[in-house]
């Protein structure tokens, strides 16, 4: 059809109904004919384009939503670690199906040995066939014939049970994906512009500006970032406390200002980015910086500096953060009550975050707020401290590396260690969280995390790695929403409350008290452990080529608080132990490799585990065997099936020895 747009009815429709701006066209040329194709295309566009709509939706709900996804995780997990133990029940029956068909092919060609031999005593005629052409088996061999096919039985059973397993894992996998889809779908909901927020901050600027008489350019540099609506509502409070102790303390006067030499106009700067799971909002200002002469007049007549008592720049920037505080002279709408810093810094920590200071005096002031980009859903890394299992954001840690431990006493002396030829802090995990020294004397190797926020960077220590997961982060509530440097809790799979915590900031918070207090530490990983410490429970090797054996004893010791570390043959036991020396090992004599007499023997001619507590468990009780592994330099001999009561106190015994030894 073709439209006539020089009637004002035709006009009227397209521009209403089509949603198509026809005020800039020259209706002039219209009615010339021009612009009749255009126009009509442009309708054409508009009507052919798809419209999208919006829909109001409850944060609650969404946090709501959220949460049950974490549990449909949570659960997905636990399902997951199920077939995890499936799959090595399934390792396990692999071996003990093939060891078996091995010691049955054993007895078969034992059997016909056997009945060879028979024939030949038995001295037959001629005329006789041969037991073995004749196939005249005797009742032994119909067992083996049936253990033959019962094991051929029990492997396809097996063989059904892999496949089964590997189609399990597949579909976890696929659901895993399809969770982690759900996730990010719903987190994505929850993210807003920081530009959402611009207006009412720059309505806060001119109120402020105009009650003070000053003059003041603000900008918002980065407004299109993300970050979630729930964090960005709960910081709204504190940066509009910020903007205005930027004009009121930091901006000058006019007159000031150009007598300074500065341009009447006063600049306040907002800029917002994004740095891998963290959003820095720094709020910067070209105004006076902070007055510390001022403020150490303050500190003094409030009694937060004894009389005499110097301070430091920054100490004194800290004393802004405090409850009450205020420089200004008389009381304002805007400033004098001293009740705007100290709520920005209790805000940051609520919402695990922190706060950096930085002034020049003359210059102005820079205040770096820095916050998780969202406190729903987040990436760990499960490490152990101690007897402590904590978790760490995985966006922090940019590296993993497990170092000698003579290495990291070089670190701590100098306090730092190189990171890709750079030196950086070294802070023990454990110091800061006050737990004492870092690790065991004994262990030969030992962790080491580089850990980023921003732009700090530092190496962590810690004992031992566990693993990562994808966790939902619960409300710390008002009991532990002030504690420095957490900044959530998670439910694991296993239903274990985890702690997570930001390094980064402990370390900013307390990193000025290693000199007094994690240097006492530190000092402990170097000279050993301390008996006033946490200590860590004593490690016991059991090697048997069993896996029944080798199961029961490790529940055993489990069960009475021992570490455990299991052993095939001698050759997996040496090589365990060049990560980790035992404080006690227990071993079988008859192994596949190295038996437990050569691997006693070995032990012994080494002059670094040539001490270690030896104890031999096995079913060659005969006194040769225990005069043999006596003299090979064994602790203690006991055969099986041994006595539980027995075990425990010889293990008790060397485990306490090995303590008192590295003390």
């Amino acid at each position: 059809n073709v439209f006539d747009l020089t009637q004002p009815n035709v006009k009227a429709y397209f521009t209403k109904e089509s949603n198509v701006r026809l005020n800039s066209i020259d209706w002039s040329m219209i009615k010339q004919g021009a612009f009749r194709s255009t126009v009509i295309k442009g309708v054409t566009e508009a009507q052919a384009a798809p419209s999208f709509s919006a829909i109001r939706v409850k944060s609650k709900l969404l946090d709501s939503m959220l949460n049950q996804v974490g549990e449909v995780g949570i659960s997905r997990t636990k399902l997951a670690e199920q077939v995890q133990l499936m799959r090595s029940a399934m390792g396990d029956l692999t071996e003990n199906t093939e060891r078996l068909r091995l010691w049955l092919n054993e007895i078969e060609l034992q059997a016909k040995n056997q009945l060879g031999a028979d024939a030949q005593e038995s001295h037959l005629t001629q005329q006789e066939f041969d037991p073995l052409e004749f196939d005249r088996y005797t009742r032994f061999q119909e067992v083996t014939r049936m253990m033959a096919e019962s094991v051929n039985d029990v492997a396809t059973v097996q063989s059904g049970l892999l496949n089964n397993l590997q189609l399990a894992e597949n579909q976890l996998v696929e659901q895993s994906n399809m969770n982690r889809a759900l996730q990010d779908d719903l987190l994505r909901t929850r993210m807003v512009e920081f530009n959402e927020l611009s207006d009412r901050l720059y309505r806060v600027m001119r109120q402020a500006s105009k009650e003070t008489g000053k003059q003041v350019r603000f900008d918002v540099v980065g407004g299109q970032t993300n970050i979630d609506r729930g964090l960005l509502d709960r910081m709204t409070v504190a940066l509009e406390h910020l903007l205005r102790n930027c004009v009121t303390h930091g901006i000058e006067l006019p007159e000031v200002r150009i007598a300074k030499g500065k341009p009447p106009v006063g600049s306040v700067l907002i800029t917002v980015k994004q740095d891998g799971n963290e959003v820095s909002i720094e709020c910067r200002d070209d105004g006076a910086g902070l007055d510390m002469q001022g403020i150490f007049d303050k500190a003094m007549a409030g009694g937060l500096l004894a009389a005499g008592q110097q301070a430091t720049e920054s100490e004194l920037t800290q004393l802004i953060f405090s409850p009450g505080f205020t420089t200004a002279e008389h009381i304002t709408e805007l400033a004098g009550r001293g009740i705007g810093m100290d709520v920005v810094r209790n805000t940051l920590i609520s919402l695990g975050g922190r706060i950096e200071t930085a002034t020049a005096k003359g210059q102005g002031t820079s205040f770096n707020l820095i916050v998780p980009l969202t406190t729903a859903v987040t990436n760990i890394i499960l490490v152990r401290c101690g007897n402590l299992k904590i978790a760490i954001p995985s966006d922090l840690i940019e590296l993993i590396r497990r170092l000698p431990k003579e290495e990291v006493e070089l670190g701590y002396q100098a306090g730092n260690l190189l990171v890709n030829g750079h030196p950086e802090p070294l802070f023990s995990m454990q110091s800061l969280l006050g737990l004492g020294q870092p690790s065991p004397k004994h262990e030969r190797l030992t962790t080491v995390l580089t850990v980023r926020s921003v732009q700090q960077r530092l190496v962590l220590h810690v004992d031992e790695i566990i693993g990562n997961e994808v966790v939902v982060v619960k409300n710390l509530g008002p009991q532990l929403s002030r504690v420095p440097g957490l900044v959530g809790m998670t439910m694991l799979a296993s239903s274990d409350i985890v702690l997570i915590y930001n390094p980064v900031a402990l370390a900013t918070l307390y990193g000025h008290l290693k000199e007094s207090l994690g240097h006492r530490a530190d000092a402990a990983f170097i000279e050993g452990a301390s008996q006033t410490s946490p200590t860590v429970a004593p490690l016991v090797m059991v090697v048997d080529d069993s896996i029944t054996v080798r199961r029961v004893t490790q529940r055993l010791l489990n069960r009475e608080g021992y570490r455990v570390v299991l052993a095939r043959d001698g050759l997996d036991a040496m090589d365990k132990m060049i990560v980790e020396v035992p404080a006690l090992l227990l071993s079988d004599i008859e192994m596949p490799r190295m038996n437990g007499f050569d691997l006693l023997h070995n032990l012994r001619a080494n002059s670094e585990w040539k001490h270690l507590p030896i104890v031999m468990i096995t079913s060659r009780i005969a006194q040769k065997h225990r005069d043999y592994a006596i003299n090979l330099g064994a602790d203690g001999y006991l055969g099986k099936p041994f006595n539980e009561g027995e075990l425990l106190k010889l293990v008790a015994h060397y485990a306490s020895k090995a303590d008192l030894t590295t003390a």
